[in-house]
């Protein structure tokens, strides 16, 4: 249905996508004002600010600010740079803007707004409503000291929400509206939120890889639209991938590797902004952002490479390098469109949007200072994953 709609052009997404906004954003934030609002954050509840471990027999413990503990941070920070930093997704419309001169900083702006207020407000009622839980069945031993019975926790420990499945039942006690016409409700929500990530998602890749292929990274094939100018190849590729990622068992270990992939390329993003500073210093452009920004862009991008170096495997051994090995497929396909496609030449489609005309050239003032920025970064990623404590 999602790639039906994609394909009816960008009004239709749009509209599409503000319904499912509207009729799960409300709600979502009413769930992380409400308790607030009628007391029903209790502050013990996140005390004492320590990370969770286990003990051998599977026991929850508090740990403390240890290399494990920071391990684990690290994991929790690396898992939700998914979700959190995806409204940068606002960024591959901007072609299909009708002022880019001022609609650009506002889709930034206002979607990591929305951003901020939801994943800072409803994780915080959420712990604030349910803390983390005791105890309620102790572990089960058998004759020889194995754990036959992990023990049961309540609380945001409790299996049901662990498992997700008890989620919407404790959101709507927590806006007083239990029973199951308020369970079913918050389970409407929650749907819908889905739909809108996936709508989102759907967008937002299918226009990077059409965008990618007209710039001549990808495939040519990816850069054809439909009749209403809508990137329906690079929107069915994207479907049938993840359908195919869909029949592995372990989703977040596929999550966790493909995030690998989402951060280097967050962290190419963000140093190319100051890298076509330096270079292009006086293209116009449809908003240019202050030098501070690009700055704290820059040191944020190293930021996120120790959290995929030190976090990535705490989701399972070896997701780093799974991840990495994902990440390096994409170059055999450049390798395909640049050098047999395209016969190393760029399309003029790529120079033109550089505003480079005939045989000139972007004279290249960052010098050494992009290769670098990878070398640490790589450094980065290698001693914070050789101190990580799992």
């Amino acid at each position: 249905a999602a790639k039906l709609i994609q394909d009816g052009g960008i009004l239709r997404s749009a509209n599409t996508t503000k319904i499912l906004g509207i009729s799960a954003m409300i709600p979502l934030i009413l769930i992380g004002v409400l308790p607030i609002l009628t007391g029903d954050i209790v502050a013990a509840h996140f005390s004492p600010l320590l990370p969770i471990t286990h003990d051998a027999d599977g026991a929850v413990r508090y740990g403390s600010w240890d290399l494990a503990g920071w391990t684990v941070l690290a994991g929790g920070m690396f898992l939700a740079a998914w979700s959190t930093y995806g409204f940068e997704t606002a960024v591959c419309y901007t072609g299909e803007f009708k002022d880019p001169k001022t609609d650009t900083f506002k889709a930034i702006f206002y979607s990591g707004l929305l951003c901020v207020v939801v994943y800072t407000l409803v994780p915080f009622a959420f712990q604030g409503f349910l803390g983390l839980g005791a105890l309620i069945k102790p572990p089960v031993f058998d004759a020889n000291g194995h754990v036959v019975e992990p023990a049961v926790y309540g609380g945001m420990l409790a299996p049901d929400i662990y498992s997700g499945m008890g989620v919407a039942r404790v959101m709507a006690k927590m806006v007083h509206v239990g029973g199951t016409v308020g369970g079913a409700f918050v389970v409407v929500m929650l749907i819908l939120a889905l739909c809108l990530s996936l709508m989102t998602s759907m967008a937002g890749s299918s226009r990077t890889l059409y965008q990618a292929s007209v710039d001549g990274w990808l495939p040519k094939y990816l850069s054809r639209l439909n009749s209403r100018g809508a990137p329906s190849n690079a929107a069915l590729t994207n479907l049938s991938f993840n359908l195919l990622l869909l029949l592995m068992s372990d989703y977040v270990f596929v999550l966790a590797a493909a995030n690998v992939g989402y951060l280097i390329f967050n962290f190419l993003n963000l140093n190319a902004g100051w890298i076509h500073r330096l270079d292009r210093a006086q293209q116009l452009r449809p908003w240019r952002a202050p030098t501070w920004i690009i700055a704290a862009g820059a040191l944020l991008s190293f930021v996120n490479a120790a959290f995929m170096g030190m976090g990535a495997d705490v989701s399972g051994a070896g997701t780093l390098r799974s991840g990495l090995m994902f990440a390096a497929l994409i170059l055999p396909v450049f390798v395909f469109r640049h050098y047999i496609q395209d016969k190393g030449k760029f399309p003029a489609a790529m120079m033109e949007d550089l505003g480079l005309t005939g045989s000139e050239r972007v004279v290249k003032r960052a010098g050494v200072f992009p290769y670098l920025a990878l070398a640490l970064g790589a450094l980065i990623v290698f001693m914070t994953h050789r101190l990580a404590k799992y």
